[in-house]
């Protein structure tokens, strides 16, 4: 790098930034994404649609991988690219190539936070949660990945360095005893049935649970996840008949805008842990979920809360509390993130083989390096790369989205001329 009049040594700026999409199934940053069969999709699990009859079998029946990955490059003046995945398909790319784009050209993309409140109060009129937070995520991983990079270091390096040598991980599937087998230190099913599905359903979950339970014996930590599926009275009650079996934590029971059920939940069962976090967004949506002390555990995903750059400020506000945070997925943007952190006390592996029973990358074959736990951890030492480290596989399904939209949307107005202005007075 060239040097400036100060001295200080010139750094590159954003000159170009690119996204794609992914054809087919199975690679990318859409974990729902897969292919028919998948536990994800296709095995029993109780969601906010299974109170209708006709969207219990499968979750892709009420579209819950419609959306699909996308990829973000950004390239520097010097020539270095950062890359990064998430979900968002179409609608995400055409967010970057339309709004998001002139936050980051010509943008020193060391001004992580500036760039983050441009795009989040930029898009406060239609965002604040959902699907733009969740570009602005994947911008913000993809800028974190340059400057790795640029700078040829680790992320976990320039976000507070090692807390430890070895990251230890607990797996999501619906084989918690091949998890335990595997080495993972403990195991979060799927809950099968919802409330819509009555006293019969409430029935087969315990004895689900149950046989859980059985499989992996009475000391290896099991977990439940709820995903978003029940309410205060229907919790309260599970938790009860389900006292014996130890869980370790039910994990997203209520809406994520339920903070009053939250609190009813922790009045019903002090010392009961409850978690939640996943589908919550920037530390704004973390604020009221932090101060009301109401849950044990946050579980934020980075590709989806705002980013490396969002996710460090709700875990120091955490950290204020005592709260541990423990991310959800997003394979090794959370590794980073996890082993520089003090109040992170392990990290999901979200299992990607369709049995749920194997360990696969978490991005299917979209990079050929993605590191993954072997006997439930991983050595810091393989997360020593520059930026996230991960190689895009040269036969990745990836396409250009420069022209996927088609016909192109009819372009914003251009701003009115100022008085004075040639433009003005009619000078052309």
């Amino acid at each position: 790098m060239s040097s400036t009049k100060s001295g200080v040594a010139a750094f590159p700026k954003i000159k170009a930034i690119k996204t794609f999409i992914i054809q087919g199934v199975g690679s990318g940053g859409d974990y729902h994404n897969v292919k028919g069969g998948h536990w994800l999709i296709d095995s029993k699990i109780a969601t906010p649609m299974s109170g209708y009859e006709e969207y219990r079998q499968s979750r892709t029946s009420w579209g819950i991988n419609v959306l699909g990955s996308f990829c973000v490059e950004l390239e520097a003046t010097d020539g270095t690219k950062g890359f990064a995945t998430g979900f968002g398909g179409p609608p995400a790319c055409w967010l970057v190539a339309e709004h998001f784009k002139r936050f980051l050209i010509g943008a020193d993309p060391r001004d992580t936070n500036h760039l983050f409140e441009q795009m989040y109060r930029a898009s406060m009129f239609y965002g604040r949660k959902g699907l733009p937070v969740a570009v602005i995520s994947v911008i913000d991983l993809a800028i974190w990945d340059l400057l790795g990079k640029v700078r040829n270091e680790p992320v976990y390096k320039m976000i507070g360095g090692a807390t430890r040598e070895r990251l230890w991980f607990y797996c999501t599937g619906p084989e918690p005893a091949s998890a335990k087998e595997a080495g993972f230190t403990g195991a979060k099913v799927a809950l099968p049935y919802s409330p819509g599905e009555g006293p019969e359903g409430m029935r087969k979950n315990v004895e689900y649970l149950r046989k859980k339970r059985s499989e992996v014996g009475p000391d290896f930590p099991l977990r439940v996840d709820c995903y978003m599926s029940l309410n205060v009275p229907y919790t309260i009650t599970l938790v009860e008949k389900c006292k014996d079996l130890d869980i370790d934590w039910w994990e997203e029971c209520l809406s994520p805008d339920d903070f009053d059920g939250q609190a009813l939940l922790k009045r019903a069962h002090p010392t009961v842990k409850f978690t939640t976090g996943e589908h919550e967004y920037s530390r704004y949506g973390f604020r009221k979920l932090i101060e009301g002390r109401n849950v044990d555990i946050i579980q934020p995903d980075v590709m989806w809360v705002g980013g490396m750059t969002e996710l460090l400020k709700v875990s120091a506000m955490a950290a204020a509390y005592d709260i541990p945070v423990v991310p959800h997925a997003s394979g090794p943007y959370s590794y980073h993130f996890v082993v520089s952190q003090t109040n992170c006390p392990f990290q999901e592996y979200l299992a990607n083989s369709p049995d749920g029973k194997s360990v696969l990358p978490v991005f299917g074959n979209l990079f050929t390096n993605e590191p993954i736990p072997t006997k439930g951890y991983l050595d810091i030492t393989e997360l020593d790369k520059p930026g996230f480290g991960l190689e895009i596989n040269p036969s990745a399904p990836l396409i250009d989205a420069t022209r996927i939209l088609n016909p192109a949307p009819a372009r914003s107005l251009e701003p009115a001329p100022q008085e004075g202005s040639e433009q003005a007075n009619g000078v052309a």
